[in-house]
């Protein structure tokens, strides 16, 4: 058969939806490149029913024979050997195709077979009929479902538009596709077509509500669980605060895949204006209950109800809520002095002046005694709190008269901040007791903010620092030596030293961790002047026992990204290899991950440099800083030292092991020396061992050793 006579065929196939169409266009065609004598199309059920669809004539093969030939066609099919059936009766070839979906194409020949070139064009031809086939299903049920789908729509949105509820529904993205006429009346649009495509910030309401409503709808379309009758404010188009009641409804897949979000709201305002009649009326009837009988400020017990909801809507509002205990000074003098009803007079003075100085929106509530506590609410700029603090201070100023006497009266006031000091309103008012009493340590008559820890670490992190500073001067630091081990079958052997800085308190007499002074010593640049010591008094020992005969193997030297910053650091480093006479391959540069990853491009660059002359490059504390293995192929490294941490429970923690043996792996594939940190069990050594790690350290051998225990150990 030549092109043009297959691409009839192949044409004529696909140039209709409708099943008769097709085949009354493909079937005389292939009949006729075929000289084929006839052909019938059957469909059968699951149970094997058989039904003529199609004929080329009324002439049907034998139900029995045809059935049988079917149940040896799918046996055969199903064995993946054939998808082909060819019987011959009497002088008539039947070929016999299956078409997936339970359909069979029977073919049939007089007097001659076809050839094999033929059948293999048919077996095409016939997959190419199939798909059509299953074409011609998809656009008739297509076709009934779309008239279907019509008139549902026009029921639903006549449904959707009559329910006295706003309702809108988005896409995965948040982006709204459509609404009912509430909504669209909301959200100031035409119709819905105006609607479709738009996100929460290009409709009229504010871009802080656009900002809520995008998230709460992200919330749901994430989580997959509804959020049911939620009650939330908004503003109107004339600027008014209003009140909804809001559900938002995941909308699922069969599968239980989220494809959407369906909302719907009502306006409650009225009701919530009722409420807060109701509450008003309630409040006058409990007033006496709520209220201190001597100032008529609020109780205690409404204060902290007061707080409590101004923490609520601050966490929604992301502003701060400021908490303010305040103590008369020396106010047992005053009673001593003028009497307990004196006393009360002044309390009531102080009390209103307090009041007078504070916004309308904040509260002043008497604690106790001669204490009182103010809540701040919403805070969005820090200079509100300075300025009601001195407002308060300011008024105090000026002495009480009671009963033509006259007395100074001053406060010290303890401040606390949400959510900078605490998230609950006890630890708040906790927390602003403490910084009360600490503007009394500090002479009286003063506000403190809560800020003890702050300055208890400050005074420790400033004497540390300075201390810092003079230890350099003084030379108070010293090398340790923790020796490294290759691991073997008979027994260990000793391969060098990780250099590891030590720091002696000479006013304390104790040594400071490294953990507590090194990030100090970065964080204020005294690391470069302790870098540069570090690798002048390590390159020198290790030279003096190279000298004196011993083999200590490669020094380990540690090091931070700011010291490999630094514009001279390479020539700096050649120069003390140079003076102390100390060989580029005597040493190694270890550099944690998580400095690594601080600048990585950088970092790169540096490292190629140092391992250009020599000098291997070692990874520290691999696992803890996240890296990537993208920039792990790229870095010039030498050694993975696995952290400490995932050491410590390999033996009880399986997933501890995994995480090894993982490291082992990649360190294998990537050609890498592993060094495993902070070996202490004999245990852990063997399973190390048997997980093919080459190397430990830890003091499974020993303690980190000082330069003369070092000699003796070699």
């Amino acid at each position: 058969m030549d092109d043009a006579a297959l691409n009839d065929i192949y044409m004529s196939i696909g140039n209709t939806f409708e099943l008769e169409n097709m085949l009354d266009e493909c079937m005389p065609i292939i009949l006729k490149y075929f000289k084929l004598t006839s052909f019938s199309l059957y469909k059968t059920n699951n149970m094997h029913e058989l039904k003529l669809i199609y004929s080329t004539e009324c002439m049907e093969m034998d139900k029995e024979n045809f059935e049988a030939m079917i149940k040896r066609l799918e046996h055969q099919y199903n064995k993946d050997v054939s998808s082909l059936i060819v019987e011959k009766v009497k002088d008539t070839y039947y070929y016999l195709f299956i078409l997936k979906g339970f359909e069979y194409l029977l073919l049939w020949k007089h007097p001659n077979s076809l050839d094999n070139e033929a059948i293999a064009l048919l077996k095409n031809i016939s997959i190419k009929l199939q798909h059509a086939i299953y074409g011609c299903k998809i656009h008739d049920t297509l076709h009934e479902v779309q008239n279907n789908l019509e008139d549902n729509t026009i029921l639903l949105n006549t449904i959707i538009d009559t329910v006295p509820l706003s309702i809108f529904w988005k896409d995965v993205t948040s982006t709204y596709l459509g609404g009912n006429k509430l909504f669209l009346k909301d959200a100031q649009c035409k119709n819905i077509d105006h609607l479709r495509g738009k996100n929460d910030y290009q409709l009229p309401w504010s871009s802080k509500d656009a900002q809520y409503y995008r998230a709460q709808h992200k919330k749901v379309l994430g989580t997959g669980v509804a959020i049911l009758d939620y009650e939330e404010p908004y503003v109107d188009e004339n600027g008014m605060e209003r009140w909804a009641s809001t559900s938002l409804v995941p909308l699922k897949n069969t599968d239980g895949k989220v494809f959407g979000l369906l909302g719907t709201y009502y306006d409650i305002t009225l009701k919530k204006e009722s409420e807060y009649k109701l509450k008003v009326h309630r409040d006058a009837l409990a007033y006496q209950a709520t209220h201190d009988s001597l100032t008529g400020l609020p109780s205690r017990s409404l204060f902290m109800d007061r707080l409590k909801h101004a923490i609520y809507f601050a966490k929604r509002n992301e502003s701060k809520v400021a908490v303010l205990f305040i103590d008369i000074d020396k106010f047992k003098n005053i009673n001593d002095s003028y009497g307990h009803p004196f006393g009360d007079l002044a309390i009531k003075k102080v009390a209103k002046r307090i009041r007078n100085n504070i916004r309308t929106i904040d509260t002043v509530a008497r604690f106790g005694g001669d204490e009182f506590i103010v809540l701040l609410d919403n805070i969005v700029e820090p200079s509100v709190i300075t300025t009601i603090l001195s407002r308060i201070v300011k008024s105090l100023e000026t002495s009480i008269v009671i009963h033509h006497a006259s007395v100074h009266i001053s406060l010290s006031i303890g401040i606390t901040l949400y959510p900078d000091d605490a998230k609950t309103s006890d630890e708040l008012l906790i927390n602003s007791d403490m910084a009360m009493y600490e503007a009394k340590k500090m002479g009286r008559n003063n506000y403190q903010y809560y800020t003890t820890e702050m300055m208890q670490r400050y005074e420790v992190r400033r004497e540390l620092e300075l201390k810092l500073h003079n230890a350099i001067e003084n030379k108070e630091f010293t090398l340790f030596y923790q020796p490294k081990f290759k691991l073997g079958a008979l027994e260990d052997t000793f391969i060098g030293m990780e250099a590891l800085i030590r720091w002696k308190d000479m006013d304390k007499n104790i040594y400071v961790p490294p953990t507590t002074f090194i990030p100090i010593a970065e964080e204020t640049g005294i690391i470069i002047p302790l870098g540069e010591w570090i690798m002048e008094e390590g390159m020198s020992q290790i030279v003096s026992w190279y000298k004196q005969g011993f083999e200590p193997g490669t020094l380990a030297l540690n090091f931070s990204m700011m010291q490999l910053q630094e514009n001279d650091f390479l020539q700096y480093f050649q120069n003390i290899l140079k003076t102390t006479g100390c060989k580029p391959e005597w040493i190694e540069i270890e550099i944690t991950e998580s400095q690594i990853m601080k600048s990585p491009e950088t970092t790169i660059k540096i490292l190629n440099s140092l391992h250009e002359i020599g000098i291997k490059i070692a990874m520290d504390d691999f696992g803890t800083g996240y890296s990537s293995l993208s920039y792990l192929k790229r870095l010039p490294l030498d050694i993975l030292k696995i952290d400490k941490s995932f050491i410590d429970n390999i033996i009880e923690d399986k997933k501890e092991m995994d995480i090894v043996q993982g490291i082992l792996a990649l360190a294998k594939n990537l050609k890498l020396t592993v060094i495993a940190e902070g070996v202490e069990k004999v245990e852990q050594r063997d399973i190390l061992f048997k997980n093919g790690c080459q190397y430990i350290q830890g003091y499974y051998y020993t303690e980190p050793l000082s330069a003369e225990d070092v000699e003796k150990y070699l």
